[in-house]
């Protein structure tokens, strides 16, 4: 893996993505965010040596260098998910790419069903702690140690002076931001009636498909990190119905607005 890490980044280099401070990991429906960018470099993932491709419909495949806030940030415009046949390691390497760039903060959205159901959909949650059950982790092969201490410490993996920041920029701007735990499962079918139950009895607020493995690595890299989910779905085990993915992804949409001022307004205090 550290062959291919090095092609990866001498080929960004060439390209022009000079010492980013921040990654952002954009997710489902949360692609607008790269209007407010002024883009310097992008790139299609399927360019990119050793690099993954999206395979799902609504995530875009790009990889962009630009300016925000007045920091120089990297931004996945689509993500990879175990669902789509990748491994756990192809999942995350893009999160090595951009660390070995130079980033120092990752940021990553997306979309996720509240299974707190004080939570709403069209609200956002930001991620205090996560439960991993895709089954594996992203650590798990050999020569791990070659990149970051094996054993990585998880107690505190979101960095809590930004999840402050956050909080604080949710209040000032009247923006409704819970806090709590994401549970992250494979998928890509939903989950039943007993699982959210399941899910619910273990202590999780909102359940996804994603962040949990890039959270890890990022972890691992000593990055600091912060998440924040937007609520697409009410996930009620006593009411539940056949859900509309075209709906979820429209949610998304439509709580876009909220994640843009909060990211923007982070980006410029760190």
């Amino acid at each position: 893996m550290i062959k291919y890490i090095e092609e990866t980044t001498a080929y960004l280099r060439e390209k022009g993505f000079d010492k980013p401070e921040i990654g952002i990991i954009l997710g489902t429906g949360l692609g607008q965010l790269i209007a407010e960018i002024t883009i310097i470099k992008e790139v299609s993932y399927n360019h990119i040596p050793n690099f993954p491709t999206a395979t799902v419909e609504f995530h875009k495949g790009k990889l962009i260098y630009g300016e925000l806030e007045g920091k120089k940030i990297m931004v996945m415009q689509g993500r990879f998910h175990l669902y789509e046949g990748y491994s756990l390691q192809d999942v995350t390497y893009p999160v090595r790419i951009m660390e070995k760039l130079g980033i120092h903060t990752l940021l990553v959205s997306n979309a996720s069903g509240a299974i707190n159901l004080n939570f709403k959909k069209g609200e956002l949650m930001l991620i205090d702690d996560h439960i991993n059950l895709q089954g594996g982790s992203p650590l798990a092969f050999k020569g791990v140690s070659q990149l970051g201490e094996r054993f990585a410490d998880m107690s505190a993996p979101y960095d809590a002076e930004i999840n402050k920041r956050f909080e604080a920029i949710a209040k000032t701007n009247n923006i409704k931001l819970h806090k709590g735990v994401y549970t992250s499962v494979v998928g890509p079918q939903l989950e039943t009636r007993a699982e959210y139950r399941m899910l619910k009895i273990m202590g999780t607020d909102a359940v996804g498909m994603s962040t949990v493995p890039e959270i890890i690595v990022a972890n691992h890299l000593k990055l600091k990190v912060a998440a924040v989910s937007v609520l697409t779905d009410e996930c009620d085990p006593d009411n539940l119905k056949p859900v509309d993915i075209s709906e979820i992804i429209a949610m998304a949409e439509k709580a876009e607005p909220e994640m843009i001022v909060l990211f923007k307004a982070l980006i410029k205090t760190l």
